[in-house]
Parts: C-alpha cells; sequence; structure tokens
C-alpha cells in the first residue's frame, strides 16, 4: 500500500509550528487546505494528553465556527491521534502566514478562557468527563509563544 503523505515527513527533526500539511481540489473546485497545528516536537517532547486536546478541541471548535470572519470557512478542527497537535481544515487556497492572526486569536482564546467548556456535558458529548481546562490552557499559552516567535517553522523539513 502506497504510504500517504503525512506519513512521509520526518517527525525526527519536525518542529513545533503550522504547516500546510495538504491542499485537496473538491469536485465543486473549491480547495480546501489542511493545516498541521504543531503543537510539540514528536518524538522529543512530550505529547499533550488526550484531556488537554479534548478541552482545545471544545474551545477552539466553538471559537473557529463562531469568528466573524473565517467562520464559514472553517471545515474541521481536532487531535492528532499522535497527541502532537492539531488539525486545521480551511475552505480556500491557503499558506500558514494567511492564518497565524486567527491561530493567535483562537489560542489567546484559550489560554484565557474561564468557565465551563463548551459542550461538555453528558448530553453534548461522548466523552465529557474527558477534559483539562488547566492543561489545555497551559498548552495553548505555550504554543502562543511558539506562534509569536520570528523564527516560526511553516516548511516541512
Amino acid at each position: 500500500m502506497k504510504k500517504i503523505a503525512s506519513f512521509t515527513i520526518d517527525h525526527l527533526t519536525l518542529q513545533p509550528g503550522v504547516y500546510v500539511s495538504r491542499k485537496d481540489t473538491t469536485p465543486s473546485g473549491d480547495v480546501i487546505t489542511t493545516f498541521d497545528i504543531r503543537m510539540t516536537a514528536p518524538n522529543r517532547q512530550p505529547a499533550l494528553s488526550i484531556s488537554a486536546l479534548h478541552a482545545m478541541e471544545h474551545l477552539a471548535a466553538t471559537f473557529l465556527r463562531n469568528h466573524q470572519q473565517w467562520g464559514d470557512r472553517i471545515v474541521y478542527w481536532g487531535p492528532m491521534g499522535c497527541c502532537t497537535g492539531n488539525y486545521l481544515l480551511l475552505n480556500g487556497d491557503l499558506d500558514s502566514n494567511d492564518i497565524l492572526p486567527l491561530l493567535k486569536e483562537t489560542f489567546e482564546f484559550i489560554a484565557e478562557f474561564d468557565g465551563e467548556v463548551p459542550g461538555a456535558t453528558p448530553k453534548d458529548c461522548g466523552n465529557y468527563l474527558l477534559m483539562n481546562l488547566p492543561e489545555a490552557r497551559m498548552a495553548a499559552r505555550d504554543y502562543l509563544a511558539i506562534l509569536n516567535d520570528s523564527e516560526l517553522q511553516t516548511e516541512y523539513p
């Protein structure tokens, strides 16, 4: 079986950053850009906890889908199986620099969020107890420092 593109990235040298993972053209001609929102260095830094990623997923998805400028272009936000970051899918032919302000807003929202995590109830979520808001906030603050670094990585190694 042919190896998929995301498994051809050298995870031994991949650094935290914002990467274009792929661009797909839909049958109607729209372009969907998939972003690799890499929060930790794979295989070299601790992975994010599942409970932090789950809280982050609820917060980011809610924030992004309600965003005045970008909300109608959001296709998906969700955690990577390896727990080193998230995927963001947006309608449009975009690059990493196009979404940096949006990502900064999103991670500021998560870092500063105080209250009940949206959708964290038994009626709204299939695993509502698997949430760790303090860890999600801490991970968001750490990633904001990466996003604000002048040497932010945006090209795969």
